[in-house]
């Protein structure tokens, strides 16, 4: 599987599973900066941490976050993207008035659509992609 991963437990299972998870903005627009990232961090750690997955990298564009995910086979991949992007669409616009102001019509930040795959390239070729994003200043 290229590298040692952390082998995970639960009552009746033993995995090692992870999910590269990528939310757009609505419209694809160029919204998102450096303050909001850092703040979308803190709020997709606590969402994991609800449901018992771990977030192993997490970084974004202006347009879109990319998150890598170790996630137990109990609890739905879909489950964990509309949380995500429900509580983080409902803090960001609390806490930040610039995106209330751009999305005041469609009163959400993300698109209805995302990216989910099984990884199945190396640990560390994804994680390096995902640090690799043209990170907002």
């Amino acid at each position: 599987m290229g590298g040692i991963q952390k082998i995970r437990t639960g009552r009746h299972s033993v995995f090692v599973m992870h999910v590269h998870a990528n939310f757009p903005t609505k419209f694809r627009h160029k919204v998102i900066t450096h303050a909001h990232l850092t703040h979308m961090e803190e709020i997709t750690r606590s969402v994991c941490a609800d449901f018992e997955y771990e977030l192993v990298e997490f970084n974004g564009e202006d347009n879109h976050v990319h998150l890598l995910i170790d996630f137990p086979p109990k609890i739905a991949v879909t489950k964990l993207v509309n949380s995500f992007k429900g509580v983080s669409s409902r803090r960001l616009r609390q806490e930040f008035p610039d995106l209330v102001r751009h999305y005041w019509r469609a009163n959400k930040l993300w698109a209805g659509s995302y990216f989910a795959g099984t990884v199945g390239a190396p640990l560390s070729v994804v994680k390096q992609y995902i640090e690799q994003q043209n990170r907002p200043v």
